[in-house]
């Protein structure tokens, strides 16, 4: 897909970029090289082909799931400006 100059303006503006005048045939060359390659990644035949969540097949190191601090949520809520039922109470800030 070749991509005009206009076009590429447009997604600078987009995206919020400047870029100078001079440089705008070097991202359209760029950016449509891109476009060409997603478009032939998008032509090959997928199907019968597993999705992976990771390309390497490695099993995930977990932690034991242990308790490894006390509760302190009373000490806490002793020294809280305001506390009803467990719960730290603040004053409304949006209407």
């Amino acid at each position: 897909m070749l991509l005009n100059a206009d076009e590429v303006r447009k997604i600078a503006h987009l995206a919020r970029l400047e870029i100078l005048d001079a440089e705008v045939p070097g991202y359209a060359a760029n950016l449509s090289r891109i476009l060409d390659l997603v478009a032939e990644l998008n032509s090959v035949d997928t199907a019968g082909i597993e999705p992976m969540a990771h390309p390497l097949d490695a099993a995930q190191r977990l932690r034991t799931d242990e308790i490894t601090e006390s509760d302190q949520r009373d000490d806490f809520q002793q020294i809280a400006p305001e506390v009803a039922e467990g719960l730290y109470l603040v004053p409304k800030v949006i209407e």
